[in-house]
């Protein structure tokens, strides 16, 4: 009897604890339905990457001093390209201001190129060593890379130990990830699988894209590469997957939305019981409880989050705005939303009505006319405004028939290039200006002697360039001034003078080579002594941040901070800051301030100024994933802004132009 009510009082327990487990998966259920019910990965959300990347190297110092406090080592698996790097910096700084020492550490990377040779800039076994290792006190010993400098026949035997190492200090502590556009963490691309061990691989076309930004050339990166697989990180105790900026946005939805697939690897994350998710805000712009709310959690509606949705049911029915009814706001869980109004109509009329009045074909403002619900001020009627170009065809690629505009009705427009955009040029162009001086030279009867020189050193230089290599000054220069004159040119056709022509060269740039400085106050002041000259009452600056240079971001901060040092100034409070895209990428409708709207007339004459930049027609150094031309980009997304217009049920225009108000 005794050992019975023994045994009653184990299974009571034992229910207990079911009854508890299943209140727990609810309470978790209730609250990842609130913040986004469609998402099977936890997620944080940092306003930046910066205060992520703090956010992360604190969790990772905490790992850190714990397993010191042991007496054991902190076994840390590692990740390369642009997202870990301010992640490094932080843990830099604590290391030097704070005392956080890496003698109990061990690190594991997860990849690298194949082949490379470590000493190689682009190596990750460099990339390491400049952004963490030679900045702290980490032993050598415990710092783990994989060899690209290996003959073929010796990688599986270093792929096996490679993985006999992490299992012999009783695997990761933390595994640190970034996420490819192909989905891929580490190099483990689509159609791997979660069994999948340290190996050789195959690149993906994509991601061989994405590297190109890094390497100068898409020819120039490596094929292969030797990564951890999916199998070694998930011997990982925790994960952190990190991603910043927009180009993320897409295959994060993926990632934390989607259900598990080998074709998208990072998927694969769903299966392992302790990974978080840390996003900036850009990042996670496509996750469903950011860009659409309303499908899976009660909204607090405000005017944006209104528009959005009303524009997305518009899509979602292929209806006219105007045409939506009771029902189909209901059908489609918006009746919280249409519950704020007398019926559809009236929000319909309202929602149409702004984005009515977000079209324009005065970008600079109408003169005489009431300005309540314009985008632009009247007065004064002749503004003065400048446009930043951060490379040296933006400006009329992003907003070429805008630009056009604004000169045609009469305002000061200038024009500030602010790269000299040196390093897109082709050595073959160089070295064909090169024999175009040569030949003027002797037909002016100008100093054979410097001219001879001057075109041998340009020849051998390009002739013997190595892949990747920097270009030489003298070929800089060349570079420089043939991407000046293409602007000179299209500047000229738009109609404006020299004088308003202004080539900053701003010094982040002129590095020679892909990557770039960050801001400097050498930069910020050039714009401010810009800005102080021409007083504008608008500024028109890119705010396309899918570039792949990453040239658009630190050009847009510069910017940025140039306006805040004078925004104390008379007529900077006057001053409208517009955002523009194109280039890359274009503005939701639902974020469009100003549209723009262009006639097959204007269409026209933007692509002659966008033609007069011969260097980048055809095929650029520097094309992305999007095989077009620059002026065929550009025009079909300026027709596909006109044609959504027109789908929601407001005059159809043959392309527009957006824009989007920045509050500095």
């Amino acid at each position: 009897m005794h050992i019975f009510s023994i045994f009653l009082v184990f299974c009571s327990l034992i229910v207990l604890l079911c009854i508890k487990q299943k209140l727990r998966r609810a309470m978790i259920q209730q609250t990842n339905d609130i913040k986004g019910g469609t998402e099977r990965l936890p997620v944080r959300i940092f306003e930046s990457d910066r205060v992520a990347s703090i956010a992360i190297a604190e969790q990772i110092a905490d790992l850190i001093r714990a397993k010191a406090s042991e007496g054991k080592p902190a076994v840390l698996g590692l990740a390369t390209g642009s997202s870990p790097i301010k992640v490094y910096k932080e843990l830099v700084r604590l290391h030097k201001s704070e005392g956080l020492s890496f003698k109990n550490v061990v690190t594991f990377n997860l990849d690298e190129y194949y082949p490379m040779k470590k000493d190689s800039s682009k190596s990750y076994h460099y990339f390491m060593h400049h952004h963490l290792f030679d900045h702290v006190d980490i032993n050598p010993s415990n710092i783990h890379i994989p060899n690209g400098e290996l003959s073929i026949d010796m990688i599986q035997e270093f792929c096996r130990t490679y993985e006999e190492k992490i299992d012999s200090l009783g695997g990761l502590d933390l595994q640190l990830l970034g996420i490819g556009r192909t989905g891929h963490i580490g190099f483990n691309e689509p159609g791997s699988h979660l069994e999948s061990k340290t190996r050789l691989i195959k690149l993906a076309s994509l991601t061989l894209q994405d590297a190109a930004e890094d390497f100068g050339r898409q020819e120039f990166v490596p094929k292969r590469a030797i990564t951890m697989g999916v199998n070694s990180v998930f011997k990982a105790k925790r994960i952190i997957l990190m991603a910043w900026g927009e180009k993320k946005a897409p295959i994060i939805k993926q990632a934390v939305e989607g259900s598990v697939d080998e074709e998208v690897p990072a998927t694969f994350l769903q299966k392992h019981p302790n990974v978080e998710v840390i996003l900036d805000e850009n990042a996670a712009l496509h996750l469903s409880r950011i860009k659409t709310p309303w499908v899976s959690s009660v909204c607090d509606w405000d005017d944006r989050l209104t528009k959005s949705a009303v524009i997305w049911l518009s899509k979602k029915l292929n209806k006219p705005i105007l045409k939506l009814t009771d029902e189909d706001y209901r059908q489609y869980d918006l009746s919280d939303l249409l519950a704020r109004y007398s019926d559809s109509q009236e929000l319909n009329v309202e929602i149409f009505n702004q984005l009515q009045r977000t079209i324009t074909g005065w970008p600079g403002g109408k003169p005489g006319v009431d300005d309540k619900h314009r985008p632009e001020r009247a007065e004064p009627v002749q503004k003065r405004s400048i446009v930043f170009s951060p490379h040296p065809d933006d400006d009329v690629i992003s907003m070429g028939g805008t630009f056009i505009k604004l000169f045609e009705q009469g305002h000061e427009v200038h024009v500030a290039y602010q790269t000299s955009g040196n390093i897109a040029v082709f050595d073959d162009d160089a070295r064909r200006f090169m024999d175009f001086y040569q030949d003027l030279s002797k037909e002016l009867g100008l100093s054979e002697n410097v001219v001879s020189k001057a075109h041998q050193e340009v020849t051998d230089s390009v002739l013997s360039k190595a892949e990747g290599a920097v270009d030489t000054q003298m070929v800089r220069t060349i570079k420089g001034l043939i991407r000046k004159g293409e602007a000179a040119s299209g500047a000229r056709l738009v109609g404006l003078p020299d004088e308003r022509i202004h080539f900053l060269n701003l010094p982040f740039y002129e590095t020679g080579a892909v990557d770039k400085k960050g801001m400097g106050e050498e930069d910020i002041q050039i714009l401010v002594d810009l800005l102080q000259e021409v007083k504008p009452h608008q500024v028109f600056a890119a705010g396309d941040l899918r570039d792949p240079h990453g040239t658009h971001k630190v050009c847009l901060d510069i910017i940025l901070a140039a306006l805040s040092r004078v925004k104390d100034e008379a007529w900077a409070k006057d001053c409208y800051l517009w955002l523009y895209r194109g280039a890359w990428q274009e503005w939701e409708v639902e974020e469009i301030e100003m549209a723009v709207p262009l006639s097959p007339v204007d269409l026209l004459k933007k692509r002659k100024a966008i033609f007069k930049h011969q260097s980048q027609k055809d095929s650029p150094v520097f094309p992305g994933d999007d095989k077009r031309e620059f002026w065929q980009r550009a025009e079909d997304r300026n027709r596909e802004t006109a044609s959504i217009y027109d789908e929601l049920g407001l005059t159809e225009y043959e392309a527009m132009e957006a824009f989007v108000r920045y509050e500095f």
